[in-house]
């Protein structure tokens, strides 16, 4: 199964970007599933229901958020569709889900997870039992032809004991929220897909998508001057594309995607 997992759509550029290129990567990757972290895809802070139909338009099968998944209030009454996800250890009771079962090919199921760390991020349940409690229902191998998992944290070491505390039970456990991609795309002894950070979708020319000069001035003097705003330059294309074998739903290639005119580009041969 080919799949590919795009970062943190960062404000319009982001969004726009992805919306414009996503079908034809598709083609060009032969992708057979898609996922797509929204949280940041209006003007930084959550998802609106029109943009998160564009996405899911152009081609993504899910969406998947963070800590950011509620900020756009209207999306709530959306949450309960499935193809949009928010992380699995928000309290009970939270809208939506954390999980879901999608078509994939050849009559094979693909598991997504959303899952967020707690270290320097919200007080939240235990990310890595939540997930466990879902593997004790869905197994890999058989009619479960692939499991992702997003992790939505800060910490790279969270992410990092994220990845080998699931290794062999997982295609890809794959980090976002830092907005920087991370060079480590590689797989596990025991067979799981696994990169740190799939990096953003936006504008590079930025202070991990918003425009330099209020981080900057807020690093300098410790002072509010007015609102983050989203960094409005050509966005570049980041995410993790990942080949798994069929019969057991183990990885067999993970490289990176970088499409734009910030960083160096790299796109997988297929």
């Amino acid at each position: 199964m080919r799949i590919l997992f795009l970062g943190d759509l960062m404000g319009r550029s982001g969004r726009t970007a992805v919306i414009e290129k996503l079908p034809e990567l598709k083609k060009l990757l032969k992708l057979d599933f898609t996922i797509v972290n929204g949280e940041n895809a209006a003007s930084g802070f959550g998802i609106t229901s029109k943009i998160a139909t564009q996405v899911l338009t152009a081609g993504a099968d899910v969406i998947s958020g963070g800590n950011h998944s509620f900020d756009q209030r209207e999306i709530m009454s959306h949450m309960n569709t499935g193809q949009i996800l928010r992380p699995i250890n928000f309290p009970d009771g939270t809208p939506g889900k954390g999980f879901n079962l999608f078509d994939g090919p050849r009559g094979k199921k693909v598991l997504v997870i959303n899952a967020m760390a707690r270290v320097f991020m919200n007080p939240l349940d235990c990310p890595f039992r939540a997930i466990d409690t879902v593997l004790k229902q869905y197994r890999l191998g058989g009619s479960i032809g692939a499991i992702i998992i997003d992790f939505h944290g800060e910490a790279t070491s969270e992410k990092m004991a994220m990845g080998h505390y699931m290794d062999g039970r997982v295609s890809l456990v794959v980090g976002t929220h830092s907005h920087v991609p991370t060079a480590d795309c590689q797989i596990l002894p025991n067979g799981t897909a696994y990169q740190t950070d799939a990096g953003m979708c936006g504008d590079y020319d930025s202070v991990i998508g918003m425009k330099k000069e209020e981080p900057i001035s807020r690093f300098l003097t410790k002072m509010n001057k007015e609102r983050y705003s989203p960094a409005d330059g050509e966005a570049t294309i980041c995410g993790t594309y990942v080949e798994t074998n069929d019969q057991t739903g183990l990885a067999t290639r993970i490289e990176p995607l970088r499409l734009g005119p910030r960083l160096m580009e790299h796109i997988p041969q297929v």
